[in-house]
């Protein structure tokens, strides 16, 4: 019993000796050197760039995925002063918005007439006869069941304005 004693006395003795000494040296050698690295060398923020607000100005011009109207400049039509816009007159709703974004997609009749449903500017509208769909004051001038007519006012580059037919046909579900 006393040489288990004297055993395990000297086991103890030497696994505590093991953790002693210079087994540390470099992590005490990389403290020091944390510690000696000057204090406060956080860099500083960057600079903030002020956000620049973008308008877009070509709301109005003809949209990019839509085909160029051609115009054959030998058959060009002159423009007329007596045809012009009514700049007077109240302007609708619907004249706010391109008459490319408008599809007809359906018709309604009653005893007051022929109604025509067009989708676009954020719904369905009834449009009748006389009423003004789209940028170029273009007025409504016949309604049948598979098509709505409208005669534009555009100008002719040269001062004078012009009367353009136009026509939504019945978009039919698919």
């Amino acid at each position: 019993m006393k040489s288990r004693l004297m055993l395990c006395g000297l086991l103890l003795l030497s696994l505590n000796g093991c953790g002693s000494g210079s087994d540390f040296a470099d992590l005490q050698a990389y403290m020091d050197e944390v510690r000696a690295r000057p204090k406060g060398s956080i860099e500083p923020m960057p600079k903030f760039q002020q956000y620049e607000a973008f308008t877009y100005n070509a709301s109005a011009m003809r949209s990019p995925f839509q085909p160029p109207v051609k115009i054959d400049l030998a058959v060009k039509q002159k423009g007329s002063k007596v045809i012009k816009p009514d700049e007077t007159r109240v302007k609708q709703f619907l004249e706010g918005f391109n008459i490319e974004t408008f599809e007809m997609v359906g018709t309604l009749s009653n005893d007051q007439g022929m109604f025509a449903l067009v989708r676009g500017a954020g719904g369905v509208h009834r449009v009748r006869v006389g009423d003004y769909l789209g940028r170029n004051d273009g007025k409504i001038v016949s309604i049948s069941e598979g098509k709505i007519d409208v005669i534009e006012i555009v100008p002719d580059g040269e001062g004078g304005w012009l009367e353009r037919p136009r026509s939504l046909t019945l978009k039919e579900r698919s």
